[in-house]
C-alpha cells in the first residue's frame, strides 16, 4: 500500500463528520421573509459545485501545530502536491483538522476559504522576491516537504 493509500484510508474515516460539519458551514436558514414568502426554509450559498480539499493531522501534532496548517510543497517523485493543485486553482474550501486522541472524532477543526489563500501567497511571493511564504520542512520518512 502506498504512503497517500495509507493516509487518504487513515482520514477516510473522519469524512461522514466533515460532511456534517461542511453541511452546517455552508447551508444556512433562510430569513423569515424568505420563508414566509417563498417557502424558503435553508439557503445553500451557492448552486455551482464546491471542492473542498480536505487533510486531518493525528493528534499528536495538534499540541506543537494547533494554531497552524501545513500544505504539502514537494514530493521526491514530482508529483503534484496539495500546493501546487490548489496555486493551478482547484478547490474553493480547504477543511483542515486534527484528531482526538483516540483517532474517533475530530478535536480542532477550521475551513479556510482558497481564493483567499491564493491572493495571500501571491502577494507574499511578490514582496517576498519571489520566496515561498511560510517554514518549509521535511517529513521524518523524506516522502514530502510543506510550508
Amino acid at each position: 500500500m502506498t504512503g497517500w493509500t495509507k493516509d487518504k484510508q487513515w482520514s477516510d474515516r473522519f469524512l461522514p463528520e466533515i460532511k456534517s460539519i461542511l453541511g452546517r458551514a455552508l447551508i444556512s436558514e433562510a430569513p423569515p421573509e424568505e420563508d414566509a414568502t417563498h417557502g424558503t426554509d435553508l439557503i445553500v450559498l451557492t448552486l455551482h459545485p464546491y471542492r473542498i480539499a480536505c487533510r486531518v493531522r493525528k493528534h499528536h501534532y495538534l499540541a506543537p501545530y494547533g494554531n497552524e496548517f501545513t500544505i504539502r510543497s514537494g514530493r521526491p517523485s514530482g508529483a503534484k502536491t496539495e500546493l501546487t493543485k490548489i496555486i493551478e486553482g482547484w478547490g474553493d474550501y480547504f477543511f483542515y483538522g486534527f484528531a482526538n486522541a483516540e483517532e474517533t472524532t475530530l478535536a480542532q477543526w477550521f475551513l479556510g476559504d482558497l481564493k483567499a489563500f491564493r491572493i495571500w501567497h501571491s502577494r507574499q511571493l511578490l514582496t517576498g522576491a519571489g520566496k515561498l511564504p511560510g517554514k518549509l520542512q521535511f517529513n521524518f520518512d523524506g516522502s514530502s516537504s510543506r510550508t
